[in-house]
């Protein structure tokens, strides 16, 4: 499939994909993220495999539409809870690191 990323035109097929980024490990996800294979991958460092072009050259939005248009399952940024939804107890159970006992 053709996209144009960065302003180039790329030739990707989701086997080149799955090929390219066998092997690399993934970095912490603190964004948006693809599922290749069984791993979770940052966008961008899919896109600097991919094209081999610096992650400041393209957004993290035309990785996201290539890799759903080649069928990979992307996801939005992490979910995570605000703190006020903790008690007071479970708030310091948790700074502690035990479980909450009633």
């Amino acid at each position: 499939m053709r996209c144009v990323i960065a302003r180039f035109p790329f030739e990707l097929t989701k086997g080149g994909v799955l090929e390219s980024m066998k092997g690399i490990k993934p970095e912490p996800v603190t964004g948006a993220s693809v599922i290749i294979g069984r791993r979770h991958y940052p966008l961008k460092q899919v896109g600097q495999v991919i094209t081999r072009q610096d992650r400041r050259d393209f957004s993290a939005a035309e990785i996201l539409r290539a890799m759903t248009q080649l069928g990979f399952t992307c996801r939005d940024v992490p979910v995570t809870a605000s703190p006020g939804t903790l008690s007071p107890m479970e708030h310091a159970c948790a700074m502690l690191g035990t479980p909450v006992t009633v």
